[in-house]
């Protein structure tokens, strides 16, 4: 119960609920389609419940394939919220625990076997101290992975999904006036820019990272099925969003601020306190 109320704490329960309603639309979805997708093996199986939750959402919109698309990748957006909000606390308390890393690199800076194992405890030691995860920041792509390259099966096994259209879009061809590639690269660069403004310590990796993987994304969707790159398109967007409100930079910028202005008010204090006493 302890480490129940400990996530809670961490995470909140709107993530926790929204994670929640998302795993019940999932399944709603598969069970609102009466068809049949065939799948052998796990994987096969995995494949075809996704496929089975798209079209039962879609008929939800008199078989618009393309919103099921959209509303099914809300609902993994929903679903991976909680792993999002604890990605995002253990980078603001990776970034607290900077300092004492780098001290910590300092005071073992040989490159030895025994200085290198050395370092690794002393830094996995102050990580389960401060509850840090290193790894955090991988759970969610861990998770997105599978759903997108099940996804990507999917189109492709599926007949109904590669024959279905939405606006302008064939779900099965590439998107013809490249408007999908190119909202995907810019929601990727809106979260991607976000996150790494958020970011108090950047060097030249992080500075052009945003600038990167935009052109990863463009260029993949050009080659991808219009449903992959409209998941895409609803996937950034919701990321831009949330890393917004959960990893807000400009509100981040004043907290450091107005931190930094305190410490300097306090050594102006402590130095006139010194002055006093030497007097």
């Amino acid at each position: 119960m302890a480490k129940i109320n400990k996530w809670v704490k961490t995470i909140g329960w709107l993530p926790l609920l929204l994670a929640g309603l998302a795993i019940v639309g999932i399944i709603a979805g598969d069970l609102s389609y009466d068809g049949h997708v065939p799948g052998t093996g796990l994987w096969g199986g995995f494949v075809a419940f996704f496929i089975r939750s798209i079209l039962g959402v879609s008929s939800w919109f008199s078989a618009s394939y393309g919103m099921g698309i959209v509303l099914f990748t809300i609902f993994i957006r929903f679903f991976i919220l909680p792993l999002m909000v604890y990605q995002m606390d253990s980078m603001k308390k990776m970034q607290v625990l900077q300092p004492q890393l780098k001290v910590l690199q300092e005071k073992y800076a040989g490159r030895d076997t025994e200085t290198r194992t050395l370092l690794a405890q002393e830094q996995q030691a102050l990580y389960k101290e401060h509850g840090v995860s290193p790894f955090a920041s991988m759970l969610p792509l861990l998770v997105q992975m599978p759903v997108l390259i099940a996804l990507y099966q999917g189109i492709h096994n599926s007949s109904v999904l590669r024959s279905g259209s939405f606006l302008w879009l064939n779900l099965g061809n590439q998107d013809p006036y490249f408007v999908l590639p190119v909202l995907a690269a810019l929601f990727t660069f809106g979260s991607s820019w976000l996150s790494t403004q958020a970011n108090p310590q950047q060097n030249a990796m992080t500075k052009i990272l945003p600038f990167v993987f935009p052109f990863i994304i463009f260029f993949t969707s050009l080659a991808v099925p219009s449903a992959v790159s409209l998941y895409w398109v609803v996937g950034n967007l919701f990321q831009m969003i949330q890393t917004f409100f959960l990893q807000n930079p400009f509100k981040l910028k004043k907290e450091r601020e107005a931190a930094r202005e305190k410490e300097k008010a306090r050594a102006r204090k402590l130095r006139k306190a010194t002055r006093s006493k030497k007097r």
